[in-house]
């Protein structure tokens, strides 16, 4: 195997308890005038209130944009960027869960370079830097903090979609896990269990010819060396972290472990993208209405055993990672692990009707970045097969 490796993250990442303290002197090397996007949950929280008082303090003029909805609808991005012109901010500050982070990313692209999110879906097509943007995310999950993605929701698609750019990979990220304390049990497991299915799919991700130009060609180039290295980091720090989090929000230690494994795992799946568990998750949320984290956990074990008879040896590291006797443990133990945080088991009971087990398998083949990820192939009729054992929750029908 030709050693090969590609990383794209931040210029500046901080991780630790206290360390959004820091904001204030951050903020004011980058810009004088701070768009600070959240939610209107947050934009009341103390916490939230002392960032931007410590950015005033530093010497920023300030603008609170608490207009950030889930999912970060298309038009709601439209309409901050545009409220936000006559601002005129020179940096933009996200703060929140990931879809704040990403509504951060998507309004500093337009702020940049105009037009409409639509211009920009896919990959590679942001023209240029956008203006700095620091970020400093509230839950540990999605891993926007580091990766070059911004994901919106489309009504006129009835799904989500991505634009994804190096460019859209924030200035500065500041992870400091006091600030997931007071994250719920259910969040919790939501987004940690987001979290580990990305960095299982990092790992376990197809693995392309390193060609000169190929990180050039593709925002997600396929497992490599790095990303294999934050990926298992990832598995082991979530492995240990995730229940004990989700047990007792309060176990700073475990907080730590689940945010650094968060970050760690959007900085694997950043550079090798992830794979069929999310392709199938789109079209499974457009139907449910029910969070992301949930769908792709409650595939990830079926998605593993349809592409265990090729990924044999990354299981075994799993196994080591997480520690487990043998590579054989590997998904049984996550789906029980999973269960134990109230992760649901099929997509019937995540909502989905059995009538549109079709339907979710026919737009999941046409997520072609995604599927053509994934380390064992699909076609439409395996497609179909995949989702109907994931639906009936019959594991044993893939290997």
């Amino acid at each position: 195997m030709t050693l090969f490796a590609t990383l794209r993250a931040p210029r500046e990442l901080l991780f630790g308890a206290g360390q959004r303290h820091a904001l204030g002197g951050i903020a004011a090397r980058l810009g004088r005038r701070a768009l600070i996007v959240t939610d209107q949950r947050l934009a009341g929280d103390d916490d939230f209130r002392a960032l931007v008082r410590q950015i005033e303090a530093a010497g920023l003029a300030v603008r609170i944009d608490g207009s950030t909805l889930p999912d970060v609808p298309v038009a709601s991005a439209e309409a901050s960027a545009a409220a936000a012109r006559a601002f005129a901010p020179d940096l933009v500050i996200g703060v929140g869960g990931g879809s704040c982070l990403d509504m951060a990313k998507c309004v500093a692209l337009l702020i940049t370079h105009g037009g409409r999110p639509q211009d920009y879906y896919g990959e590679h097509a942001v023209p240029g830097p956008v203006m700095p943007l620091i970020v400093l995310p509230t839950t540990a999950g999605t891993g926007s903090e580091v990766t070059p993605v911004a994901v919106l929701s489309d009504a006129e698609r009835s799904l989500k979609v991505g634009i994804s750019s190096p460019h859209l990979v924030p200035a500065v990220s500041i992870c400091d896990p006091e600030l997931t304390l007071s994250c719920p049990p259910a969040l919790t497991a939501i987004a940690g269990a987001d979290a580990l299915t990305h960095a299982i799919e990092a790992f376990t991700a197809i693995r392309r010819d390193p060609v000169p130009g190929l990180a050039q060609q593709r925002v997600f180039v396929g497992k490599n060396a790095l990303s294999d290295h934050f990926a298992l980091r990832a598995i082991a720090l979530l492995w240990q972290g995730l229940e004990a989090a989700c047990r007792n929000g309060a176990d700073r230690a475990a907080r730590e472990k689940v945010m650094l494994g968060a970050t760690l795992a959007g900085l694997a799946f950043g550079v090798a993208g992830t794979a069929a568990a999310h392709a199938i998750q789109y079209p499974v949320g457009a139907l449910t209405h029910t969070a992301h984290g949930l769908g792709v956990a409650c595939l990830m074990p079926y998605v593993m055993a349809w592409n265990a008879p090729v990924i044999a040896g990354e299981l075994a590291e799993i196994a080591d990672a997480a520690g487990l006797e043998g590579a054989d443990e590997v998904i049984p133990a996550l789906a029980a692990l999973f269960a134990r945080i109230g992760i649901p088991a099929t997509l019937r009971d995540l909502g989905l009707e059995e009538e549109r087990i079709g339907w979710v398998a026919e737009q999941s083949c046409g997520i072609a970045r995604l599927i053509q990820n994934n380390p064992r192939p699909l076609d439409a009729a395996e497609m179909r097969a995949l989702v109907a054992a994931a639906y009936h929750g019959d594991r044993a029908s893939l290997t």
